[in-house]
């Protein structure tokens, strides 16, 4: 006997090659037996309702491109891995963007002293080392993982390739990573002096 998840997934096959086909509503069948568990896994990821449902909406909209293009082998697989990079792919762009109009951003002087640059390049030449020093405190593999996710912006099925990994033990070793930095004592210290 098949399971639920087997029986969903030949279901959504066979929709999606009957759309395809021309068969309009072939595709709102589809869009109805996954939005469900879509809005429901999103949810697991942020309590940003609005931006679940715009991401689920992003993916089936591009699975409608793409499903002309490329033949999709699990659709299941396909949308939750979908809405999991879109959702990150936002938490991105909200972590680099800002309400602040520029025109309240300060502006940094340009005739400042000898004594002034002075100081600020050696914070930043301490900060700098501190960091590399942070940075040594990982594992190889983990600098690896965290050089690809961090530096390169690259997608955990990415790192999952570069790596030769699987998917949950590229997420354990950034999780197990980033625990470890927070624990640290050189972490402490950057944060009390960044508060």
């Amino acid at each position: 006997m098949k399971s639920e998840n087997v029986v969903k997934e030949e279901k959504a096959l066979k929709l999606l090659d009957d759309y395809r086909h021309g068969n309009q509503n072939a595709f709102t069948a589809l869009y109805n037996l996954y939005v469900v568990s879509l809005l429901n896994y999103g949810s697991c990821l942020t309590s940003d309702r609005e931006l679940v449902k715009d991401c689920v909406h992003d993916v089936f909209v591009k699975l409608l491109t793409k499903c002309k293009s490329q033949k999709i082998t699990k659709v299941g697989s396909y949308l939750f891995i979908s809405l999991r990079n879109r959702l990150t792919d936002e938490f991105r762009r909200y972590a680099f963007s800002t309400d602040t109009p520029i025109t309240d951003l300060k502006v940094k002087r340009y005739d400042e002293s000898a004594e002034a640059k002075y100081i600020e390049n050696e914070h930043d030449e301490r900060m700098h080392a501190n960091v590399v020093k942070l940075f040594r405190e990982l594992t190889p593999r983990q600098q690896k993982a965290f050089k690809l996710y961090f530096i390169e912006q690259r997608k955990y099925d990415e790192i999952c390739e570069i790596l030769n990994m699987n998917y949950p033990c590229v997420r354990n070793l950034v999780h197990r990573g980033m625990l470890k930095l927070r624990s640290s004592e050189t972490y402490q210290q950057l944060k009390t002096v960044a508060d």
